[in-house]
C-alpha cells in the first residue's frame, strides 16, 4: 500500500468520526430542551418547602394546611392521646407495621417513630386516606379515637395508624422538622 492510499484511509476515517461526533452533539442539543422541560417549574419548586407557624395550635386541637396540593394534619395531642397511642404494641398492628415516616426510614410503626417530637405532643401527617385518597375526619373520630374515613370505613388511631378498614397503609408522614419552638418546615 502506498503512502497516498494510507493517507486517504486516514482522512476518510477522520471524516466518518467527525460526522458521527457532529451528529451526536446535534442530537444532544435537540434533546436537551425536551428533557429540561420535564423539570418542575419555578412555582412548583417554590412550594416544595413551606414554613408553618404552629404557635397558636392549642393542646387537643388540629391545624390543616395545604402542602403540595394535599392536606397535612398538624395535631397537638393531649397526654391521653399520646398514652393511648404508645400503649399499642407494634405486634397488635395487623394491617401496616411500618412507620411511613421518611424522617425515620425503615422504622416500625411505634408511636415514637411516628410523632414529630420526642415527647409525642406533635403528630404531623398527610391527611389523605391510603385507600382511595379521601380526606379522613379527625378530632377523635372512628373506633380508635383518631381519624375516620367515612367513604369506605377506614379507622386510624391517635397515631394515624390504620387499625380497621380497607386502607392498606398508615397515614404517611411528610418530611418535617422544627425550625424553632413555634415554626415547622414541611419539605
Amino acid at each position: 500500500m502506498s503512502q497516498a492510499e494510507d493517507n486517504a484511509g486516514t482522512r476518510r476515517d477522520f471524516l466518518y468520526y467527525a460526522t458521527a461526533g457532529a451528529g451526536v452533539v446535534t442530537a444532544g442539543a435537540a434533546a436537551w430542551p425536551l428533557v429540561h422541560q420535564m423539570n418542575p417549574s419555578a412555582d412548583v419548586q417554590a412550594l416544595s418547602t413551606i414554613f408553618v407557624d404552629i404557635g397558636g395550635v392549642e393542646v387537643g386541637s388540629q391545624l390543616t394546611v395545604n402542602f403540595l396540593g394535599k392536606p397535612v394534619f398538624i395535631r397537638r395531642r393531649t397526654q391521653e392521646e399520646i398514652d393511648e397511642a404508645r400503649a399499642v404494641a407494634v405486634s397488635d398492628l395487623s394491617i401496616d407495621r411500618q412507620s411511613r415516616n421518611p424522617n425515620r426510614p425503615g422504622s416500625d410503626a411505634s408511636d415514637e417513630n411516628r410523632a414529630t417530637d420526642e415527647a409525642g405532643e406533635w403528630l404531623i401527617m398527610s391527611g389523605v386516606c391510603t385507600h382511595l385518597g379521601c380526606v379522613p375526619l379527625g378530632d377523635g373520630a372512628g373506633d380508635f379515637n383518631g381519624w375516620f374515613c367515612p367513604c369506605h370505613g377506614s379507622h386510624y388511631d391517635t397515631s394515624g395508624r390504620i387499625r380497621r378498614g380497607p386502607a392498606p397503609e398508615n397515614l404517611h408522614i411528610p418530611v418535617v422538622s422544627f425550625v424553632d419552638e413555634t415554626t415547622i418546615k414541611l419539605g
